[in-house]
Parts: C-alpha cells; sequence; structure tokens
C-alpha cells in the first residue's frame, strides 16, 4: 500500500511540475512578445497618404462625401486644407 502512495505522490509531483512548466511557458512566452513590440504613441492625426488625388477623385472612388473629422472642424481648416493633410500629406 505505501509503495501504491509513493507512486501516486511521485505522479501527482510530475503532473504538477508538467502543468507548472505550461502555463510558465505560456506566460512567459506572452510577456515576451508584448515586450517584443513596444507600444507606439497614437498620432495626433490619421494619415492616409496617396489614396486619393483630390476630394472629386476621393468620392469617384468610394461613392461618399469627404467628410472632416471633429478634431479639424475645430481648427477652422476648410475641406480642401482638411483633405490635404489627411490624404496629401500636407500639414496645417
Amino acid at each position: 500500500m505505501e509503495d501504491n502512495k509513493k507512486t501516486e505522490d511521485d505522479a501527482l509531483r510530475i503532473l504538477t511540475e508538467m502543468i507548472e512548466t505550461l502555463f510558465s511557458n505560456h506566460y512567459n512566452y506572452k510577456e515576451d512578445t508584448m515586450q517584443e513590440e513596444p507600444m507606439k504613441a497614437a498620432p495626433d492625426r490619421e494619415h492616409f497618404p496617396n489614396l486619393y488625388e483630390s476630394i472629386e477623385d476621393y468620392t469617384a472612388q468610394t461613392g461618399k462625401r469627404f467628410r472632416m473629422t471633429k478634431e479639424q472642424k475645430s481648427r477652422e481648416l476648410t475641406r480642401e486644407q482638411a483633405f490635404s493633410e489627411m490624404y496629401l500629406g500636407g500639414t496645417n
């Protein structure tokens, strides 16, 4: 009976070590992955260069009217300035 108990204890110890190793590897991998990719600062403005040549080109390609962001409106930009800033790389 004592040998049986020792065998069960050994099996339980081995199983516990395996589980701890799996969890340890999983969480270390997750932490390593997160550390390898440093967080980038969010850009002040969205910018999509070279997608459209003009507001008319934007409308023709998307079928939608170009809309300014609230932030662009608060800076009192014209639609052309806002479009240039977002799609042509202009800084206003």
